[in-house]
């Protein structure tokens, strides 16, 4: 395993992070508590210092804090969100943080994910949304020092609304912000017209999610893709959008020239080759899927020739129609 910087933090994070949204039992249907504590220890055996969580995650703070425990000895950094206090998932134009992260609403949440994880604090604290209107408003900046100064977290970071990077861009300048993390992969590619230059001249830590495209980008999606009834992937694959996945994902391999079960780890080193990124949090819910995952860090970036068929391959869609 490899490491980076996470911005100017001080901190080194695991190239391959773990994206615990998907343990034990959430919107992902199918998940067991059992495969998500076999899957994170093998992470960490693995080399894997750094697990994403969030309140808003089901049973994933508390699993991932039990796994902690377990793996006493290593030196793991845990991140977790605090949701919206309005409940209202992207963050529309012209609220108040006020409604949203208000300073009491931040430590309410936060003792709530310490008591559900059982640890002592949180390496990085994160706003699951966020607006660039609420820079220099609100009393969230205040709540997020005195907590720093409490040693109940180390970071501030954000979690960026879903397709829109340019929205983190005053917050990243302002030099109030440890970390973003962001949607990016190589259908997604407009963080680096603006959110990763910035993020790196201003010594942000990026956090990439999605890099897999929730599956689509694993060479496992085809146009009789289901899903179980419950499954949130039934609105993100909804229509006839398995299709255009399966078409995409084989034009890039015919493009790039590789085999087809060569897609996933080719996505993510594709993450992984901008400077800029410090970790990526696939979700990994079996051993199986750690091992392919985390063998990527292995120091073989794409060429330019590979990176630039791929700046091809951008694809815009409409996920909010």
């Amino acid at each position: 395993m490899r490491y980076r910087e996470l911005g100017r933090s001080g901190l080194s994070v695991s190239e391959i992070g773990y994206g615990a949204w998907g343990i034990g039992e959430s919107a992902w249907v199918g998940a067991t508590e059992d495969e998500s504590v076999r899957a994170l220890h093998r992470a960490i055996d693995l080399g894997v210092n750094f697990i994403d969580t969030a309140r808003g995650y089901g049973e994933s703070e508390r699993i991932v804090g039990r796994v902690i425990r377990e793996q006493a000895g290593d030196e793991v950094l845990v991140a977790t969100k605090v949701p919206p206090k309005n409940g209202i998932w992207p963050a529309p134009d012209g609220l108040d943080p006020a409604e949203t992260f208000p300073g009491e609403h931040i430590r309410t949440s936060l003792e709530t994910s310490l008591r559900a994880s059982g640890l002592d604090h949180f390496d990085v604290l994160q706003f699951h949304v966020w607006s660039d209107e609420w820079v220099g408003r609100g009393d969230w900046l205040e709540t997020i020092a005195d907590l720093k100064q409490e040693g109940k977290i180390r970071l501030f970071g954000v979690s960026v609304n879903d397709h829109q990077p340019d929205n983190a861009l005053a917050l990243v300048r302002s030099g109030a912000v440890d970390s973003v993390q962001v949607i990016y992969n190589i259908f997604d590619q407009a963080p680096a017209d603006a959110l990763l230059p910035a993020c790196e001249e201003h010594g942000v830590g990026v956090i990439v999610r999605v890099a897999l495209d929730e599956g689509g980008l694993t060479g496992r999606i085809t146009a009789d893709t289901t899903f179980p009834e419950g499954d949130w992937r039934n609105r993100y694959f909804r229509d006839d959008r398995p299709a255009q996945v399966e078409q995409r994902v084989a034009a890039i391999v015919a493009d790039l020239g590789i085999a087809p079960d060569e897609i996933a780890a080719t996505a993510l080193r594709f993450v992984l080759s901008s400077p800029a990124v410090s970790t990526v949090i696939p979700g990994m819910r079996t051993v199986r899927n750690v091992e392919r995952n985390t063998a990527v860090s292995d120091g073989r970036p794409l060429t330019a020739d590979q990176l630039a068929v791929l700046a091809k391959h951008r694809w815009q869609r409409n996920f909010y129609a």
